[in-house]
């Protein structure tokens, strides 16, 4: 095992006696998280990847660490501004030799697999939290169950995509560690063991972008919060601010060669939580703001592409129903004219046609020239009635050998949404997309990728080929659809998808999944100044989830979070006891422009209340229970209060880190 230390520039740090945090894994999400703790917490931090060369494929280069340092390495230039612009402390940047004893170091530990080995030298067995953030379900529960054994008491967050599996494993864990330390607080475990998916927690926000509007909801735990992003009005006025005003975009939106803003914008960015004073300034920018606050319904099964529909329609085809009808149309007819022509009762006309039509009527020998010349037209039509009945047979046969088969987008579809890719996020999107009804066509170069049983479930048109390669994009219906979701993991092929689908609509709506801020921030400038008229987003899934997986860490759970360009907005439940920031202080006094705001106030009784917002037990009729959303400026936060809150990541990060009761066991 490789051991690698990066010096990184002066942070806030616990004790030395206080553990340290360890993420463990293989791609982006580990990569951010470790800087989201480092950066944004001020913890001490030891980082576990994979080799970066495969001894079995030895040509491919170095990347894992020169990627990690890569990142390290942009974030510790940040820093360095920051500190120059009135932060204190002393900076040291990843290649001086000359390091402050003071400054904490970022250790990065190379190790093909999780094993007791690499744990003892990432130093788990007095850690206060590992995060175990591999691509693979399968290799994350086996770390989890190793360091459960190594360590009873230290805080796991794992990521996982089966959601019901996640479920039992945090169940498993928290009991395992009951039993290895019979005297551990049962309140502690509530925080022992988090199950979080990457995807879940991206999707909503990925889903949004393809959203006329550029609506933003939050839905957890029975809460439901709608964002919207209002465009900046003219004459100098400023947006509807709605309930109240989340965020400023950024000024250079709306200009072609303006970036959309991430952590490194500088004042040209976006302002997350700003006061009355900068929303009144701030003419000629657009903003979000919150809209809507309710409980939210039952999420009910995604609904199926095309409506209800007729079972008829998906076993035959329009020709074979149309001729259908027209021998039917024939046999009511030719029982008119028996009825008409003999005097019969319309019921017995209609018997005698049905016998003519499949020849088993007697012949009409004496009977008057009317009755036998409908006996002959009723045998011509039982003559085509024997093929139109094989066809059908053979249509039915067909229909349900293909019934798995994937659908091929109808051909007047338009409105939909093309979704490029159906990994682990691509799938959670599409799922997101049907449960809001939005018609999505896929697009999908693996015929066995994780997604397709999900398109074929979910009745949702696919179409299998390399998006880069001529006519993909037009089997796709991409002229006519209102936005294209690009979200496989490499970077340059979302890219270049973008890139053909504007060459057919110049005007579509695009979102792009990108890891790079650099690289997204030069795309972004591109795009916007070949096409000026058509919205263009970039978004990060590790970018979105690192906070989500930060937190938890922290031994909290946040409820949900909004992209703001490349900045992160974060909605979570917080304890006013021991928060000297909030307790004692009016609602309006607790607000901190740039870091947090008070959104509502729980009035469920505290022997009541859950970490998830919900109630253990239905709480009295004269006893108040739920969220007040309208929340007098003057009221005084009481120790026993909790508030849910939106935060910037740093201001949660410093909410958590000055805490006295998060302690380390």
């Amino acid at each position: 095992m490789l051991g690698f230390v990066s010096t990184l520039p002066q942070q806030p740090q616990r004790s030395p006696s206080s553990g340290h945090m360890v993420v463990c894994g293989d791609d982006a999400l580990a990569r951010r998280l470790a800087v989201e703790l480092r950066y944004v917490y001020g913890e001490r931090v030891t980082l576990l990847l994979p080799p970066g060369r495969d001894p079995r494929r030895p040509e491919l280069p170095l990347t894992q660490r020169g990627r990690t340092a890569t990142l390290f390495g942009r974030m510790s230039a940040a820093m360095n501004r920051n500190l120059g612009n009135g932060g204190n402390g002393t900076a040291t940047t990843a290649d001086s030799s000359d390091t402050d004893a003071g400054v904490e170091a970022v250790r990065i530990l190379e190790a093909p697999e999780p094993s007791d080995e690499a744990f003892e030298e990432a130093g788990v067995e007095s850690a206060a939290a590992l995060a175990l953030v591999y691509e693979d379900d399968e290799r994350n529960i086996r770390a989890a169950l190793t360091a459960r054994r190594l360590n009873p008491r230290v805080r796991l967050v794992i990521r996982l995509y089966n959601r019901k599996l996640g479920q039992y494993l945090e169940t498993l864990l928290d009991q395992a560690a009951a039993v290895a330390v019979p005297g551990l607080d049962p309140a502690a475990l509530d925080t022992s063991t988090t199950v979080l998916s990457d995807a879940d927690t991206a999707a909503p926000a990925l889903a949004a972008t393809a959203l006329t509007g550029s609506s933003k909801v939050i839905q957890a735990e029975g809460l439901l919060l709608r964002a919207a992003e209002r465009t900046p009005p003219e004459d100098g006025r400023i947006a509807d601010p709605g309930l109240c005003t989340l965020a400023l975009l950024s000024s250079t939106t709306h200009d072609p060669a303006g970036a959309e803003g991430s952590d490194s914008s500088g004042d040209e960015g976006p302002q997350l939580l700003p006061d009355e004073r900068q929303v009144a300034a701030a003419t000629g920018r657009g903003s979000i703001v919150l809209e809507t606050v309710s409980q939210a319904a039952p999420a009910g099964p995604p609904p199926r592409m095309g409506g209800r529909g007729a079972p008829l329609s998906q076993f035959f085809s329009r020709r074979l129903r149309w001729s259908a009808l027209g021998v039917g149309l024939a046999v009511v007819g030719l029982a008119v004219a028996s009825t008409l022509t003999t005097g019969d009762h319309p019921v017995h006309a209609a018997y005698l046609t049905l016998l003519d039509l499949f020849a088993m009527g007697d012949p009409a020998i004496g009977d008057p020239m009317a009755r036998q010349v409908i006996q002959l037209l009723s045998g011509v039509a039982g003559l085509l009635l024997l093929p139109l009945l094989v066809a059908g047979v053979l249509e039915a046969f067909g229909s349900l050998r293909t019934a798995s088969s994937l659908r091929r987008p109808p051909r007047g579809l338009s409105g939909h949404v093309v979704l490029l890719g159906l990994g682990k996020i691509g799938t959670r999107v599409l799922v997101r997309l049907r449960e809001l009804g939005i018609p999505v066509v896929c697009v999908e170069n693996d015929p066995d990728a994780r997604g397709i049983p999900v398109a074929r479930r979910l009745h949702v048109p696919v179409v299998l080929g390399d998006v880069t390669q001529e006519g993909v994009l037009e089997a796709a219906k991409i002229q006519r659809s209102r936005a294209l979701l690009a979200l496989t993991s490499i970077d340059t092929t979302n890219l270049e998808a973008a890139l053909c689908a504007r060459s057919v609509k110049p005007d579509l709506r695009v979102a792009l999944r990108l890891f790079d801020d650099e690289f997204a921030t030069a795309v972004y400038r591109t795009l916007r100044t070949a096409h000026p008229q058509a919205l263009t987003r970039s978004r990060s899934v590790s970018h979105l989830a690192a906070p989500s997986f930060a937190v938890a860490m922290m031994g909290r759970q946040i409820l949900g979070a909004i992209p703001v360009e490349r900045k992160v907005m974060l909605f979570a439940a917080v304890e006013v006891a021991g928060h000297s920031q909030l307790e004692g202080r009016t609602v309006e006094q607790a607000f901190r422009a740039g870091a947090w705001r008070v959104l509502a106030l729980d009035a469920t009784p505290p022997e009541h209340r859950r970490p998830d917002l919900t109630t253990a037990t239905p709480a009295a009729p004269d006893r108040p229970s739920g969220l007040v959303w309208h929340v007098d400026p003057g009221y005084v936060l009481r120790p026993e209060d909790r508030v849910v809150i939106a935060a910037t990541r740093r201001g949660l990060a410093e909410l958590l880190r000055r805490h006295g009761s998060l302690t380390y066991r």
